[in-house]
This record gives C-alpha cells, structure tokens and sequence, in this order.
C-alpha cells in the first residue's frame, strides 16, 4: 500500500483554462499538485494495481472544475476540515463518501466548511470535482436575504439525481464543463461568470439545505428590510421554541407592523412563514436520515421541529410537497 501524508491545503482559483495536470503512476507528483486545490488529507493505495491517475483541470476561475481518476484503488483520509464547497459528480466506476466520519449512501454528494471529508474511490472511477469557496453562496445567499449568513449554509449532503431540480443542476454542471473549453468561454469572461453564478445559484435552489425556505424567493433582497430580518431570524433560529413577538422584536418593529408586512410583501402570516421554513428542515431531514446525518422517524422529525401533533404535520407537509413524510424518508432509503 502506497501513502502520502498530509496533501492538501486551500484551493486556489487562478484565472484561466485548464487542461490534462497529470497522467502518470507518481503518487507523490499527484498528491503535490492537487495539494493547493483540495482539503488536507492522506491518500492512500489499497490495491496491488499500480496508481494510474488522470487529473484534469476543467476551468480554474470563481468556481473550479476538474474531472480526477486515480486508476487504482484508493482511500482518502480527511485531516483537516473544508473551507470551501466540495460536489462529486461521479462519471464513471465506483466509490463511496464518509462526511464527519458518517457514511453516505451515495458518492454524488456535497460538502462544505467546517466539514470533514473521506473517500475511498474503485480503480476504475473517476469524478468531477466541483469547487465552490464559500464566500460565493454567501453572497448569493446575501442577495436574496440583504445579509450575509452567520454560519456556512449546510446542504443535505446526498444529491437526489432523480428530482427534477437536481437533474437539470447537474445538466447544468456538464455543460459549464463542454461549455468551459469552448471559444466563447476564452473570450468572454463575462460569459463565463454567468455561467458561474447559475452554478452557485443553482445549487442554492436545487438542493435543500438549512435556508431553502428563506432563499426560495419569499425572502428576496427586494422586501423591505424589517421583513427580510423576520426571515432570516426564523431560519437562523427555527429549531428555538420562538414567537411572533421574537420575529418582531429582531425585525425591529411591532407585531403589528409585521403581521401587515408579511400579509402584503410575502401574502401569508409570520406563524405560517415558520411552519414553511421548519417543513423545509423537517424535509431536509427526512432526506437526510439514510445516511445518518438526521432522525431516522417521522416522528423525531416531527418533534424535532416543534410538530407535536403529527396528523397536521402530515397535512401541511403533502400540502407542501405532494407526498407524505412517509414516502419521503422511505425513498431517501431507496425503497420509493
């Protein structure tokens, strides 16, 4: 078994296309030249089959792109947490993801900071890897809600490819990569971070994570600002027993002027605003539970946020969703 400690430190984002990095058997020359584009970590050789790797840079810019096959069998060990947003987009063969040591059910997956990540690939895989630093889904998130989030937006980290906003994200992640070897691309930088903001956006969108509910355009940077405050207060506290009176006291206004701000900027109330935002975390959940990440009943989640009669929390949630909290946590095992 063949190991090298210690690879990895910030990614960086030089501007500029990329192409073939590396086509070799060295493990160290590999692991030097991935070293500043992912996390620290130890990669390691499992198999007798001598490395074969294939590391492509895609696109360096905002967003990085690189497809990465080690043509043998390998394990990554984390060593330090991310900093960054980190996709893998399996192309080919076989692996599996373990995130803060947790095993995921499937390696078509997303990390983020403060999150540490493992993997161990089969000879034959290779991924896009794609990178997205933090700074970009904060300030995405900041223009849909007038500030920049406390903490970093955790996602669910098992991408769903048979749900419809995340198949056409991951077309979208295949055509930036045809997309960022063409000619318009080296000639259009403006192009390009267009291309780039529908990625980060995108993801956003697609994929459910701890402030859908407030991104998903009822908390837009257009509202007026003691609103947009009531929103982001719900989803930085949904998991607190809070009241209407807490949403107005950290929107700075009265109950009053809150319960007729949130009747004609998002035409609903601020009670039935945070039974949206704990749904979208009940949901997150439920997606969430097969890789251990979450409670693994209907009614843990339930509970968990704040939905003590569970008839109702059905209602609202096949209301929301078009389908009972039941089958969502049954298809997040597979069994839809």
């Amino acid at each position: 078994m063949s190991e090298v400690g210690a690879v990895g430190s910030e990614p960086q984002t030089p501007a500029g296309d990329g192409g073939l990095l590396f086509r070799g058997r060295d493990v160290e020359e590999l692991s030097d030249l991935i070293r500043v584009r992912f996390a620290p970590h130890r990669l390691s050789v499992l198999a007798d089959l001598p490395l074969d790797g294939r590391f492509r840079c895609v696109r360096e810019g905002t967003v990085a792109l690189y497809e990465l096959g080690y043509g043998s069998e390998v394990d990554v060990t984390p060593e330090a947490p991310l900093d960054f947003y980190n996709i893998h987009v399996p192309l080919a063969g076989d692996g599996a993801v373990t995130l803060n040591g947790k095993l995921l059910s499937s390696p078509l997956s997303v990390a983020g900071p403060d999150q540490k990540l493992g993997m161990r690939w089969s000879h034959d895989s290779v991924n896009r890897v794609l990178i997205i630093p933090r700074r970009s889904i904060d300030q995405a998130v900041a223009v849909r809600l007038g500030d920049l989030p406390q903490r970093p937006v955790d996602f669910v980290p098992v991408l769903d490819d048979r749900a419809e906003p995340v198949k056409a994200w991951l077309t979208a992640v295949a055509h930036f990569a045809e997309f960022a070897g063409s000619a318009l691309a080296a000639r259009s930088p403006l192009a390009v971070q267009h291309f780039e903001q529908l990625l980060v956006n995108g993801l956003l969108d697609a994929q459910p994570h701890v402030l859908s509910e407030a991104v998903a355009g009822r908390g837009c940077a257009a509202l007026p600002s003691a609103v947009r405050r009531a929103t982001a207060f719900c989803a930085e506290h949904a998991a607190e027993p809070i009241s209407v009176a807490d949403m107005a006291q950290a929107a700075r206004v009265g109950v009053r002027s809150l319960r007729e701000g949130f009747r004609m900027h998002l035409d609903t109330t601020p009670l039935a605003y945070l039974r949206g935002v704990r749904l979208d975390l009940a949901r997150r959940d439920l997606l969430a539970a097969a890789d251990g990440d979450a409670p693994r009943t209907v009614t843990d989640v339930a509970l968990r946020w704040g939905f003590t009669h569970l008839g109702r929390f059905t209602g609202h949630y096949r209301k929301a969703y078009g389908e009972t909290p039941s089958q969502t946590l049954r298809s997040s095992f597979g069994f839809g």
